[in-house]
C-alpha cells in the first residue's frame, strides 16, 4: 500500500487556531528508531511521519538504517494546544500521538521512489495534563502488514525514542489540583440476540454515553466498530485496552500502553448480575456469541466540569449507555433515489440502553466502578424517567452514523480525520443528510401518526430482544482522582483529640515508691527502738505512777543523750542507716535521678523533702508508741464481672438506683477500665440521659482514642444530641481505623441517612455488605477445606467460625474470651436479658442485624429502629425470626407489651425451635403476671439442647414462680443451676428461701450468708437470716438482723408480717417487744 494514498491526503497543520487564551506549543522530537531489522530484515532507508488528531505535523528526511537496525532521525515538529482550539485539553487526554515509520524504496533517477508504511507507534500525551512539562518514552513500534508477499514479521516490535515537551505546564497549579480525567472502558456485550448478529450487509456495532462537561455541554463518548465473535473461548485476562480511533494501520498499535482489562470476581463488581445465581449465566455468556470492543475513551474534566459531574450524579444516579447496530452504507455512484434514501434512514436498529449506576463515584475515595449492566429496549419516556435525558444521543450523531464505515478513519467521538475544510458541494450534501436524519423522528421521538407508530413499534420489538436474550454490557468507569476525597487518618485523629475532654495523665507505677516508704518506716522504727533502749540504759525506765518529769530535767537528759550518741558514733551510724532509705524515696517517690538546674530549685526540693520525711517519721513513731488503730474493713473482693452482673440484675428489675451504684463502684474500682465507662454509658442511655452517656463514652475514648467501640458509641450519642459534625468525624474515624468492621460502616450509613445524605449512606451500606459477604465466604471455606483433607468437622464448628470471622464489636470481649470458665460470672455467662437473638447458633447474616446486636447492648433504641427498618426493606421473602425478636425487645424496653406480643408470635411462627424466642416470650408473660404461661415458656427454653442467651433471668424468674407455687424442691434446683451459671445475691437468696421452706436451716443459713456477702444491703436477706436466728435461739443475732431489716426497709409486707409473728411466737428478736 502506498503511503501517499494514506497520509498525503491529509494537509499540514497550517490553519490558525482562534482562541481566547494564548496557545501553548507542544514540541515533539523523534530521536531515533531501534530494532527496525526485526520488522523487516532488508529495510535500508526510512523516514518518520508525525500525526496528531488527524493532521500530519510533518515528516522527517530520509535516513539510512544502520546494520544494527537503528535509524537516527532527530526530527522535531510541534502543534499548538489551547483550551478551546482544535487541539484542546480534551484532545490531549483522549488522542495519542501517531508515529509512522515509512520505508523508502529507491529506484533510478527516471522513476519516482515508492514508499510504504513499515511500522506505527503511539505516544500517550496524558502526562502533559498531570503536571509534567516534558517526558521521554521509547514507544513500541508495531509492524504494518501491507501485503502478504512482504517479508514482514507482524509480531515483531521495534522502538521509537520520542521526547515531548512544553515551555510551560498546560495546566496551572489550581487547574491541576481541581481538574480530573474520566475514562470509560467498554469491554463487550454478552448474551446478544440471534438477530443482532445477522449476516448479510456489513454491520457496525456501536455504543455511546454522554458525559456532562462544563456549562450545559454534553460530551458524547462513542464506541464504534465492535467485533462480533462467535461462540468459543472467552476473552483472555488480562488483555490490553484499545484506543478509540480508526486511523491506525498497525493492529498492535491500537493497544494503549500499560492499560489492561484485568477482570475480577463477579461479587466484587458494582453493577448488576453479581449474585450467586447469576454466576453460571455469566460464565456461559462469556463463551457464547458476543460483541467485543475492549475500548477506552477518555475526557478531560476542568474544575467546572468536575463540579457539573458531581451535581449530575447527585441529581440522577442512572446514566444511559445506548447501544445499537448500524448497517454500513456503501457510497453509491450517481444520484441517490428516494428508495435509497429511505433505506439510509433505516440504518440504525436494535436500539437499546443500559442504565449505569454512577452513584458509587460519590463515595469518599472511590475512583472506579466496574460491572455488568443489563440492556433493555430504548423508550424515550422510560429513559427520561430514569436518567432525565430528553433525547437519544444517536439523534445528535445521526449524520455521523449514516456514513460510518469500518476502517473509514473516524475517531472515537465522530471527529473527521482530515482537518481540511470541505468544499461547498460536500458541505451542502452533508447538511442535507443531517437535516434529513434530524427530521426523521420515529427513531428518536414519540410518534405523531399511524405510520410512525408502526416504525416505533418495530424498533421497540427489536430492542425488546435484548431483554429476552438477557443481554448485558461489561464496562468500567474510572477517574484519575476521587470526586469525594477520603479524609486522612491523621486529620481524623486530630479532630477527635480536640473533642476529648482533658483528663489527668495515668499515674506512674507506685509499687516501688510504696516499698521505699515502707523501708523508711522500718528504719525509723528500728532507730527509735535503739534510741529508746539507750535512754533506758542512761536514765532507767520511768513508770507511769512516778508522775511527770519537769522540763529542766528533760532538757538535761536530752543533752546527755546527744553527747552519748555523738561520742559513741551511734548518731553517725543511725544517719548512715537512714541515708539509703531517703535516697530510695527521692528516686522512687519523687523520680529525681538527675542534677538540679539551679540552687533555688535544689533548696525548694530539700524543703519539700524535709517536710515529707518528718511527716512519715511521725506516722512511723505513732505506730510504734501508741496502740494500733482498729483494722479497716477488708477491701471488697468483688470482681468487675460480678459488679457488672449485679448492675445488670438491678437494671432488669428496674432498681435503677442500685444499678447506678454498682456501675459507679466498678468505675471507682478501676477508673481506667474502658469497659466500665461503656457499660455505665449504656445504662445512662437506657434512662434516656443522653448527655451523661455521651460523657461516659468520651471518657472511654480518652483512655484509648483508637478503641473502635468507644468511637461508635460516641458517634451515636453525638448524633442523638444533634452534634452532627462531631458524629460525622467519629464515624469516619471508626471506619478508617477498622475498615473491615461491618458494624462501623453500617452505623455510618444510618447516620448519613439521618442527615439526608442518601448517597454516602448507600455507599456505606454497600461497603458493609461487601465485607460481610467476604467474611461469610471465608467462614464457609474453612469447613470445606477441612473436609477436603479428610478431617471431620465437629458439630457447631461452623457457628463458631462465624463468630471468629469478625470479632463481635462488644466491649470487653478479649477479657471474657480468656477468662476461665469457672470465673465467667458476668457478661459472658449472663448476657443481657434484652439481647437480640437471631436464631441459636446462627449469628446475624445481614449487616443490619449485626448492627442491631451491637446497638441493643448499648441501649441505642433510636438507631435500632432505623436499622430494623432497613432490615425490613432489604429482606426477600418476609422478615426473619431475628427481626421480630429484636423489634420485640425494643417494645419491651418501652413497656409496650401488646406490640411486643405480636412480634413474638410472629417469631414463634417462623422459628418455633429457637430457645431465644421462648425465653423472650416467657419474660413477656412474666411481666404481664401470666405466670402459668411464663412457666411453660421457661421450661421449654430449658428443654432445648442449647441455652438461650439470657439463661440467668430464665433461672431467676422460673425459680420465683416455683416459690410462689410452693414447689420448693424445684425452686432449689433451679436456683442452684443459676448459682452454678452466674452466682449473685439473688440466686443465693433463692436457694436460701427454698432451703428455709424445706426446713434445711444449715444450708439455708450458708446460702443466705453468701447472699449477704455479695450484697449486704438486701433487706430480704436480713429478714430470712433473722428468721433462722429465731429458730436457732440466737437472741442477739436475731435482733441485729431485724435492725438491718428496718434500716434498709423491707418491701415484702408478707415477709415482714411473718417475721414479726415469729418474734411474738419465740418471744425475742424485736427490741420493742
Amino acid at each position: 500500500m502506498e503511503i501517499s494514498g494514506e497520509l498525503s491526503s491529509r494537509k499540514e497543520s497550517t490553519v490558525p487556531v482562534p482562541s481566547e487564551t494564548q496557545p501553548t506549543p507542544v514540541q515533539i522530537t523523534v530521536l531515533k528508531a531501534q530494532d527496525l531489522k526485526t520488522l523487516k530484515s532488508d529495510v535500508s532507508v526510512t523516514s518518520v511521519c508525525v500525526e496528531y488528531n488527524g493532521v500530519i505535523l510533518g515528516e522527517s528526511s530520509r535516513t539510512d538504517v544502520l546494520p544494527n537496525g537503528t535509524a537516527d532521525y532527530n526530527f522535531t515538529t510541534s502543534f499548538e494546544c489551547s483550551s478551546d482550539g482544535p487541539n484542546s485539553l480534551d484532545d490531549i487526554a483522549q488522542t495519542p500521538l501517531l508515529l509512522t515509520v515509512i520505508e523508502v524504496f529507491q529506484k533510478d533517477k527516471k522513476q519516482k521512489d515508492r514508499t510504504a508504511p513499515l511500522g506505527q507507534a503511539v505516544v500517550d500525551l496524558i502526562p502533559l495534563l498531570q503536571g509534567q512539562c516534558s517526558f521521554q518514552v521509547t514507544a513500541p513500534l508495531h509492524a504494518v502488514s501491507t501485503s502478504p508477499s512482504e517479508s514482514l514479521h507482524p509480531e515483531a516490535k521495534g522502538g521509537l525514542e520520542v521526547t515531548v515537551s512544553t515551555k510551560e505546564p498546560l495546566l496551572s497549579a489550581a487547574q491541576l489540583s481541581n481538574s480530573n480525567f474520566l475514562s470509560i472502558t467498554l469491554e463487550a456485550a454478552y448474551s446478544i440476540p440471534e438477530a443482532f448478529a445477522a449476516t448479510g450487509s456489513q454491520q457496525n456495532y456501536m455504543a455511546c454515553l454522554e458525559v456532562p462537561a462544563a456549562g450545559k455541554k454534553e460530551l458524547p463518548l462513542l464506541f464504534k466498530n465492535g467485533i462480533l465473535k462467535l461462540a468459543g473461548e472467552k476473552e483472555p485476562l488480562p488483555r490490553p485496552k484499545k484506543w478509540p480511533i480508526a486511523n491506525i494501520m498497525a493492529p498492535g498499535a491500537l493497544s494503549i500502553p500499560n492499560s489492561f482489562i484485568v477482570g475480577g470476581p463477579y461479587e466484587d463488581e458494582d453493577g448488576e448480575l453479581k449474585k450467586g445465581e447469576d454466576r453460571e449465566f455469566r460464565i456461559q455468556a462469556e463463551s457464547m456469541k458476543r460483541v467485543v470492543w475492549d475500548m477506552e475513551s477518555r475526557c478531560y474534566l476542568d474544575p467546572a466540569a468536575v463540579v457539573t459531574l458531581q451535581k449530575r450524579i447527585a441529581e440522577c444516579q442512572y446514566w444511559p449507555m445506548e447501544v445499537c447496530r448500524v448497517s454500513v452504507a456503501l457510497p453509491s455512484k450517481g444520484k441517490t433515489s428516494k428508495a435509497d434514501k429511505g433505506d439510509e434512514e433505516k440504518q440504525i436498529s436494535f436500539h437499546g440502553v443500559a442504565y449505569v449506576n454512577m452513584m458509587p463515584l460519590l463515595c469518599p475515595g472511590v475512583k472506579q466502578i466496574r460491572g455488568a449492566f443489563r440492556v433493555c429496549a430504548y423508550h424515550d419516556s422510560e429513559v427520561f424517567e430514569k436518567t432525565k435525558s430528553q433525547r437519544s444521543v444517536f439523534q445528535d450523531l445521526g449524520g455521523q452514523l449514516s456514513v460510518t464505515r469500518v476502517g473509514s478513519g473516524t475517531s472515537g467521538i465522530g471527529a473527521p480525520l482530515n482537518r481540511a475544510a470541505p468544499n461547498k458541494a460536500q458541505k451542502e450534501d452533508k447538511e442535507k443528510s443531517i437535516n434529513k436524519k434530524m427530521s426523521h423522528t420515529p427513531k428518536f421521538q414519540l410518534p405523531n401518526g399511524t405510520g410512525e407508530a408502526e416504525n416505533v413499534m418495530h424498533l421497540n420489538l427489536e430492542g425488546q430482544q435484548y431483554v429476552e436474550a438477557g443481554t448485558f454490557l461489561v464496562m468500567e468507569i474510572k477517574l484519575y482522582k476521587a470526586l469525594v476525597p477520603r479524609r486522612l487518618r491523621e486529620e481524623l485523629t486530630k479532630q477527635v483529640k480536640q473533642m476529648i475532654p482533658p483528663r489527668p495523665p495515668l499515674p506512674p507505677w507506685t509499687s516501688g515508691a510504696q516499698k521505699a516508704v515502707e523501708d523508711y518506716h522500718h528504719h525509723i522504727t528500728s532507730i527509735a527502738a535503739a534510741i529508746l533502749n539507750e535512754c533506758h540504759e542512761l536514765f532507767g525506765k520511768q513508770l507511769p505512777d512516778q508522775g511527770m518529769t519537769d522540763h529542766q530535767t528533760l532538757e538535761e537528759q536530752k543533752r546527755q543523750l546527744n553527747f552519748e550518741l555523738n561520742s559513741s558514733g551511734k548518731y553517725f551510724a543511725f544517719k548512715e542507716q537512714l541515708k539509703y532509705a531517703v535516697v530510695k524515696i527521692v528516686r522512687e517517690k519523687y523520680l529525681k535521678t538527675t542534677a538540679f538546674e539551679s540552687q533555688e530549685q535544689f533548696q525548694a526540693f530539700l524543703s519539700e523533702l524535709y517536710v515529707y520525711l518528718m511527716d512519715q517519721m511521725h506516722i512511723a513513731l505513732n505506730q510504734l508508741l501508741f496502740e494500733e488503730a482498729a483494722p479497716s474493713a477488708p477491701p471488697s473482693q468483688m470482681t468487675q464481672k460480678q459488679l457488672w452482673l449485679f448492675a445488670h440484675e438491678a437494671q432488669v428489675l428496674k432498681d435503677y438506683k442500685l444499678a447506678s451504684l454498682y456501675h459507679q463502684q466498678r468505675i471507682a474500682k478501676d477508673q481506667y477500665n474502658i469497659e466500665c465507662w461503656l457499660d455505665y454509658g449504656a445504662f445512662c442511655l437506657l434512662l434516656e440521659e443522653t448527655t451523661k452517656a455521651h460523657e461516659c463514652f468520651q471518657q472511654a475514648l480518652s483512655l484509648d482514642p483508637n478503641h473502635i467501640q468507644s468511637l461508635l458509641l460516641c458517634g451515636i450519642t453525638a448524633a442523638m444530641l444533634w452534634h452532627d459534625e462531631e458524629a460525622k468525624v467519629l464515624f469516619e474515624d471508626a471506619c478508617c481505623l477498622e475498615p473491615s468492621s461491618v458494624v462501623a460502616w453500617t452505623l455510618s450509613g444510618l447516620f448519613y441517612e439521618l442527615q439526608d445524605n442518601n448517597i454516602q449512606a448507600e455507599m456505606a451500606f454497600r461497603e458493609a455488605k461487601k465485607l460481610l459477604q467476604a467474611q461469610l465466604a471465608k467462614q464457609r471455606s474453612i469447613p470445606e477445606a477441612a473436609e477436603g483433607e479428610g478431617k471431620k468437622v465437629p458439630d457447631g464448628s461452623a457457628d463458631k467460625l462465624t463468630k471468629v470471622a469478625e470479632p463481635a464489636p462488644v466491649w470487653g470481649s478479649k477479657e471474657e474470651a480468656t477468662a476461665p470458665k469457672e470465673e465467667a460470672t458476668a457478661p459472658e455467662a449472663a448476657p443481657k436479658a434484652l439481647s437480640p437473638g437471631s436464631g441459636l447458633g446462627q449469628p446475624p447474616c445481614t449487616i443490619f442485624m449485626k448492627t442491631v446486636e451491637f446497638l441493643m447492648k448499648a441501649n441505642a433504641v433510636q438507631f435500632v429502629h432505623k436499622a430494623l427498618a432497613h432490615e425490613l426493606l432489604s429482606l426477600q421473602g418476609g422478615p426473619s425470626s431475628g427481626y421480630y425478636l429484636a423489634l420485640a425487645q425494643t417494645y419491651l424496653l418501652k413497656e409496650e407489651l401488646s406490640k411486643c406480643e405480636e412480634c413474638l408470635c410472629e417469631a414463634v411462627r417462623i422459628d418455633c425451635v429457637n430457645p431465644n424466642v421462648w425465653a423472650q416470650k416467657g419474660h413477656l408473660c412474666y411481666l404481664k403476671k401470666d405466670f402459668g404461661e411464663a412457666k411453660e415458656c421457661y421450661e421449654r427454653t430449658m428443654g432445648f439442647m442449647e441455652d438461650a442467651d439470657d439463661m440467668h433471668f430464665v433461672y431467676l424468674r422460673l425459680g420465683s414462680i416455683y416459690l410462689e407455687e410452693k414447689s420448693y424442691g424445684r425452686a432449689k434446683k433451679i436456683y442452684l443451676l443459676a448459682c452454678d451459671n452466674s452466682a449473685s445475691c439473688l440466686t443465693w437468696l433463692g436457694v436460701g428461701i427454698a432451703c428455709y421452706r424445706l426446713k434445711e436451716m444449715v444450708e439455708a443459713e450458708d446460702a443466705l450468708s453468701e447472699a449477704n456477702a455479695l450484697n449486704n444491703t438486701n433487706a430480704e436477706v436480713w429478714a430470712y437470716l433473722s428468721l433462722i436466728c429465731l429458730h436457732g435461739g440466737r437472741h442477739m443475732e436475731a435482733e441485729q438482723c431485724y435492725k438491718y431489716v428496718l434500716k434498709l426497709g423491707l418491701p415484702n409486707d408478707a415477709l415482714l408480717r411473718e417475721l414479726r409473728a415469729a418474734q411474738l411466737r419465740f418471744g425475742f428478736g424485736n427490741p420493742e417487744l
